[in-house]
Order: structure tokens, then C-alpha cells, then sequence
């Protein structure tokens, strides 16, 4: 049996979310969510993502080594994922077009499960 915190570990919710078709990697530049990895690098306005889920992981021995991992679908079906530092260490940008997603009432639609 799995012990609750292995569960709770960025790794294994990544695969978990990466089973339930969240495969893309995502980053933000130049205000914009992009695509990594893939021959198209594909981008997305905020208005283009919705936040399915997120999920905070706090370091072991330390509880400002922080890190937030969200799950995001695009308005063209594509899912993937971004994960940040968390707090004094957090990418900026990432959390300004996050901010964005969600004042635009674009979060936590929670249709993955």
C-alpha cells in the first residue's frame, strides 16, 4: 500500500494526470501559455485555458521549498500541464497569466476524475 505522502508526490500526480490525458507541457512567455516539447508550439491567450485542477506540494524539509502544479485544458481540447515554484520562489509569469485564467472565471472545472 502506498503511503500518503509517496501519493501526494509531484511525480505521481503527474503521472496520474498524464494517464487521464494531460500530456502537454505548458509554460508562459511573452504573456502567453505555450507549449513545450512539440514540433508546433502551440500558444494560448487566457482566455483560451481553463484550470481543471492544481495541486501544492510543500518540501520535506523545508516549508517554503513550495511548488504548485496545475492541470489546464485549451479551448482547442489540448491538456496539459505547468508547475511552478510556489511563493517567494514562484515564476512570475506563470502566476500573473494564472491570475488572469481565473479572473476571468476559468478555474476548477474539476472534469478529469
Amino acid at each position: 500500500m502506498q503511503d500518503k505522502e509517496e501519493e501526494r508526490s509531484l511525480v505521481n500526480v503527474e503521472k496520474k494526470l498524464n494517464t487521464d490525458g494531460f500530456t502537454q507541457d505548458f509554460t508562459v512567455r511573452d504573456g502567453r501559455l505555450q507549449t513545450i516539447g512539440d514540433d508546433s508550439s502551440k500558444s494560448y491567450a487566457p482566455d483560451e485555458v481553463t484550470i481543471v485542477d492544481f495541486y501544492r506540494f510543500e518540501g520535506e524539509s523545508n516549508p517554503d521549498d513550495m511548488s504548485i502544479l496545475y492541470a489546464l485544458e485549451m479551448a482547442d481540447g489540448v491538456r496539459g500541464t505547468i508547475s511552478s515554484a510556489y511563493g517567494t520562489y514562484g515564476d512570475t509569469d506563470s502566476f500573473e497569466f494564472l491570475k488572469q485564467v481565473e479572473d476571468l472565471g476559468k478555474n476548477l472545472t474539476k472534469k478529469h476524475k
